[in-house]
């Protein structure tokens, strides 16, 4: 078995493991009603519609 000649210093460790934790942005889709980015799978806050219907009366109309 191989065994590592030097130490691993503090700054190649933690440089090596930043490449794996960057974290991701959403995915956003268009709303098909008003054109609002939405995360997928949500209610669009701005029109209240989900798939083609209206779930919810948004504020912004009551």
């Amino acid at each position: 078995m191989a065994v590592p000649r030097f130490k691993t210093s503090k700054a190649r460790t933690r440089r090596r493991q930043s490449i794996n934790m960057k974290l991701s942005s959403p995915t956003l889709i268009e709303c098909s009603t008003c054109g609002n980015h939405v995360l997928l799978h949500r209610v669009c806050p701005k029109c209240g519609f989900y798939r083609g219907k209206q779930i919810i009366v948004p504020e912004s109309k009551v």
